[in-house]
């Protein structure tokens, strides 16, 4: 997490500073760097830190704590977005991917959401299941006309099933389940209604021999 967006660094970048190639800058100041230093994404391949803490160091200064407890402003990775989705990081990605969830941004090649937005998203998904759509008694509105009108994830399962051919429809909802996240009787609903909305295939007309 980079609390409250604040400013960034990467080893990269440190190295540059330093005026030394980045393999001299890991292997003769990043182990003491490291000790001091936490990395704001641990479990990310890519390290970035805290760019007041960095400059702290680097001047021999005591090392600032970072701001405690959490924030709207805070930028979340997919595995943070996805602790606070209840769902897999490869899910996040994907929703991303489709539309399902803000593209968000990119620090140091690390796609990073605003705290704020997956909060929002969080308690008012789209949709009408467990937690989402309209609270009881409120809005004048119009309904939707099913739980999944508007969802981007329509158009992947029309597209799975214009291509499925014979196969079963719970094998192509396990495999869509399986490649985009959430459950495989959430994509056969999915897939039931994008059936509904695009109507059976076309009977594609055999060639006869007078053809």
């Amino acid at each position: 997490m980079i609390p409250r967006s604040r400013p960034v660094i990467n080893e990269s970048d440190l190295a540059r500073q330093a005026g030394v190639p980045i393999a001299t800058w890991r292997r003769r100041d990043a182990p003491a760097f490291r000790q001091r230093v936490a990395s704001l994404f641990p479990s990310s391949r890519i390290l970035i830190y805290d760019l007041a803490q960095a400059q702290a160091h680097l001047n021999g200064l005591p090392i600032p704590a970072l701001p405690a407890g959490e924030h709207p402003d805070d930028l979340l990775n997919d595995e943070e977005t996805a602790t606070l989705l209840g769902v897999a990081a490869s899910t996040v990605r994907a929703y991303a991917t489709q539309g399902y969830l803000s593209a968000g941004t990119t620090v140091y090649s690390v796609r990073v959401w605003p705290r704020r937005d997956i909060e929002e998203r969080r308690n008012n998904p789209p949709g009408q299941g467990k937690g989402g759509g309209r609270p009881p008694g409120k809005g004048t509105g119009p309904r939707k006309a099913h739980a999944y009108e508007g969802d981007p994830r329509l158009r992947t399962a029309a597209a799975a099933l214009s291509t499925a051919e014979d196969t079963p429809r719970h094998h192509l909802a396990a495999a869509l389940a399986h490649q985009h996240g959430g459950s495989t009787r959430t994509w056969e609903r999915l897939l039931a209604q994008a059936s509904l909305e695009t109507g059976p295939a076309p009977a594609v007309r055999r060639r006869s021999a007078s053809d």
